[in-house]
Order: structure tokens, then C-alpha cells, then sequence
């Protein structure tokens, strides 16, 4: 039945704040709408997966954590440190790929993976 994710929505205390940070860091265009479309390439996955409220691999008291897939986490490294964006978690290498975690304005934690 479920053909793929339609889109990622969530509040936000400060808008214009936290698109110029998703702008300058992640580098995704956000259009005047407040969003944009992330067409989906080769190669790229879109994990669907449920934790329970006491899983430690994420803050408890943050109720979902974006992932978002790079090209190559290590230029992303590179970009994060030229623009003063520390890592929350170092470089992870595990089967399943390499991660870093970031914070976004409002203290969201992000997580960067390249598979």
C-alpha cells in the first residue's frame, strides 16, 4: 500500500532561524513555502523504524531524529568545521555505514550517514 514518504513536517520555534541553518549546513534550498523537494537518487534508502521510549541511541526526550544520507560524510566533515558546527558524536563506522550526529538551532539531534 505504502508507496514511499510524502514529506517530514514538524513545528518549529523560530522559522526563520532554523531554515537558514538547515540552508547553511545541510545546504537544502528551502523554498518560501518553508520546505523543498528531496527527489530521491540511485542508491539511496529511506529507513522507517521504531524505537522504544527507554532506547538509548537517541536523547529520550527527543521524539524522533532526522537522518539524512550524504555523499561523502567526510567533505560534510570538512563543511561542518569551516562553518563552526561541532560534531555531537564523532565519526561512527558500523555494518551498516558511517554516522555523525549534529545539532540543529533548537537543539535537535541530526544524524549524517553514508552508506
Amino acid at each position: 500500500m505504502i508507496k514511499g514518504f510524502g514529506g517530514i513536517f514538524w513545528r518549529t520555534k523560530n522559522i526563520d532561524v532554523v531554515k537558514k541553518w538547515y540552508g547553511e549546513v545541510l545546504k537544502i534550498d528551502l523554498e518560501i513555502w518553508n520546505g523543498t523537494v528531496i527527489k530521491p537518487q540511485l542508491g539511496n534508502e529511506t529507513i522507517f523504524s521504531f524505537f522504544t521510549e527507554d532506547d538509548s541511541y537517541f536523547p529520550t526526550e527527543q521524539q524522533v531524529m532526522l537522518n539524512f544520507q550524504v555523499h561523502d560524510l567526510n567533505e560534510t566533515i570538512k563543511h561542518l568545521e569551516q562553518i563552526g558546527v561541532p560534531l555531537e558524536k564523532e565519526k561512527e563506522i558500523s555494518e551498516f555505514g558511517t554516522f555523525i550526529w549534529i545539532k540543529d538551532p533548537e537543539g535537535r539531534l541530526i544524524e549524517l550517514w553514508e552508506k
